[in-house]
């Protein structure tokens, strides 16, 4: 398996709109950061997880040119803004793209995509095949696929696991029952949006401590604000098998 990480920022991204921070005004190229996304290629399928505003920019920079699902862990804007983007899919290769969401994340996209759901659609509106995704184990052909029911403050939001990777952002609270999903991995992808703790994210002290409890052998850190430190600085905070992920970063042979 493989991940490329095609954005690690938060909402807003790295550097923020008219911020004179440290971190937004780093020259280190690891503190840019595009709204968090990741491509997983299984060896029988390339999934995206999330596809935030900056959707088309990340298919660029990646070069990529097939996608065989897009997973969605929930409905904000920056974790689906650039579905509209799934069009040049929908030419390249010749069929609708497939979505997963649960219920309510799937009833959100035909409320800000209706266009693409209309009766009478424009020309080259984009193509969407809605699937649902319920807590517990689905396939895409050969790939099962377990969801993760974590908490965004009190918004249910869907982490994923495709065999000994899972991927899990926009997390306050994970439920007893839900870290049992998330034993015996050997990579842990895991949200580490700011240093204090926030209402709906944890902080970084928060994050360590439940990296520990879950015990995966390798962690990279994601969904990363200006509000959190600097790309340098985290590194040098962290134990030695969490690492801070950037936007391009490849992991090879999980």
């Amino acid at each position: 398996m493989k991940i490329t990480f095609l954005g690690t920022g938060s909402s807003m991204g790295i550097p923020v709109i008219g911020c004179d921070c440290d971190v937004c005004a780093s020259n280190n190229p690891k503190d840019k950061r595009l709204r968090s996304s990741v491509l997983i290629e299984t060896g029988n399928n390339i999934f995206v997880i999330d596809a935030g505003p900056d959707f088309r920019q990340q298919m660029l920079l990646a070069n990529i040119t097939k996608i065989d699902a897009v997973l969605l862990t929930h409905e904000h804007k920056d974790h689906t803004a650039g579905l509209d983007d799934v069009r040049a899919f929908n030419f390249l290769m010749k069929k609708p793209m497939s979505i997963y969401a649960e219920d309510r994340v799937l009833d959100s996209i035909k409320h800000e995509f209706a266009y693409v759901f209309s009766e009478n659609k424009y020309p080259g509106t984009p193509k969407m095949d809605l699937r649902k995704v319920e807590n517990k184990p689905f396939e895409i052909g050969v790939d099962e696929i377990l969801p993760i029911q974590v908490f965004h403050n009190l918004l249910p939001v869907f982490g994923f696991r495709f065999g000994n990777m899972a991927y899990v952002t926009d997390v306050k609270t994970i439920p007893e029952v839900e870290k049992q999903k998330l034993t015996d991995l050997d990579v842990l992808v895991f949200s580490a949006i700011r240093k204090k703790p926030h209402i709906a994210h944890m902080g970084l002290d928060e994050t360590i401590d439940a990296i520990e409890e879950l015990k995966p052998k390798r962690t990279y850190l994601t969904h990363i604000s200006h509000m959190q430190h600097s790309f340098k600085e985290l590194e040098a905070l962290l134990p030695a098998n969490v690492f801070v992920a950037y936007d391009q970063l490849v992991v090879n042979n999980i």
